[in-house]
């Protein structure tokens, strides 16, 4: 016999995003590739988080969270979405939004179901998909507002598809689906009677006035989707991974049971964090997140500008798609070691978003403290 590995270790091959993270620590860069969000994290989340410790809450939780946090989410939910959930049954704490993710594909997904997904997409969505041995396909967004009509919908759809995933404000292109967009995409889902998996991580980062619409709220949404969310990067917490899925109780059982399989619970102290995060932190703190990451969007698109790659300004989210294509190399993926090896700033080839294309496309975040992303401005700049 011939030892090897599984097949399964193709759907999990390392990121472009991680190995561009990889690359730039060894030359000593600043990463704008990978959405670590390293700004401060509350001191009321942190105090909570060690005052649980303290008190002994170091075990294992109930399978989908402790109470507090699942009535904290509930609440939260309801306050900022109209959304209404019962925290008892349609509540399910899991490790980070994209554990919340994969317990839901393998809960509600069969091997060779179809999940509609927009590209350009956030690569985990593929690998979660393919791990729970469905199938993606994929809807191509037009730039630069990146839209989509009808028809493209229609054009893709089959007797095997399950379930589609919309992701606003979305990671890449910083997408906010407009009310008209999720309208057309709820009156798609009714009916073909797919599921709606969301990816909500980005709520609080809109720009130009812009409010979140949680798909789950437009009428026959509600018992069709599954809510996902998470509190990394709201908090600046992406280390914690404490995330959620909000659905009908038909289908949170069945999430809960498989977040118990793969994950027992989330990290148990640092879910008494998030809770207290939730219940103190009002609507002050929320207002100087969008304050303070529309600042930054403006820092990184005028520096952009200037070094002649031209951005797509992004509506939510915090990173921002610019055209690379006047810059050397033969491929994304050359233009974006060659802004490494010149300015040792880091950002993502267009091809980690897309089905095939990006060539022309890189990412870079800007979820920076001030001082980190002025430097790395200036580095571009001086391209």
């Amino acid at each position: 016999m011939t030892l090897a590995l599984g097949k399964r270790h193709e759907w999990v091959m390392q990121s472009e995003i991680r190995a561009m993270s990889i690359a730039c620590d060894r030359r000593g860069g600043i990463n704008l590739s990978q959405g670590v969000c390293d700004m401060e994290v509350p001191v009321e989340v942190r105090r909570a988080a060690q005052e649980a410790m303290e008190a002994g809450l170091n075990t294992y939780t109930r399978y989908d969270g402790i109470a507090e946090l699942r009535r904290a989410i509930a609440a939260k939910e309801e306050r900022f979405a109209g959304l209404a959930a019962d925290p008892e049954t349609e509540i399910v704490v899991s490790a980070g939004a994209t554990g919340a993710l994969f317990c839901t594909c393998l809960a509600l997904l069969d091997p060779g179901d179809e999940v509609i997904v927009f590209e350009p997409f956030y690569g985990y969505h593929i690998s979660t998909l393919v791990a729970a041995e469905a199938v993606p396909v994929y809807v191509r967004l037009e730039p630069p507002d990146w839209t989509f009509t009808a028809r493209d919908l229609e054009a893709v759809v089959t007797a095997r598809t399950k379930a589609l995933i919309i992701n606003t404000p979305a990671n890449p292109s910083g997408k906010v689906f407009s009310d008209a967009e999720l309208s057309l995409l709820a009156d798609f889902a009714v009916s073909h009677d797919l599921f709606v998996f969301t990816d909500e991580i980005y709520e609080h980062f809109l720009y130009d006035g812009r409010r979140h619409v949680a798909p789950a709220t437009l009428r026959g949404m509600r018992e069709r989707t599954v809510t996902i969310s998470g509190l990394s990067k709201t908090f600046s917490i992406t280390g914690w991974r404490v995330g959620y899925a909000i659905c009908d109780a038909a289908w949170a059982q069945a999430i809960g049971y498989f977040n118990d399989l793969v994950y027992v619970c989330a990290p148990a102290p640092l879910q008494a964090g998030v809770a207290r995060g939730l219940e103190v932190l009002g609507e002050e703190y929320y207002r100087g997140l969008v304050e303070a990451f529309t600042r930054k969007r403006e820092m990184i698109c005028r520096s952009l500008e200037k070094a002649g790659l031209r951005p797509f300004r992004p509506a939510g989210a915090y990173y921002v798609l610019a055209d690379i294509s006047g810059l050397p190399g033969g491929d994304d993926k050359e233009k974006v070691m060659y802004l490494l090896d010149r300015t040792s700033v880091a950002a993502v080839p267009g091809r980690a978003f897309f089905n095939g294309g990006g060539e022309d496309l890189a990412r870079f975040c800007f979820a920076k403290e001030d001082p980190v992303l002025a430097e790395a401005c200036r580095r571009l700049e001086a391209l």
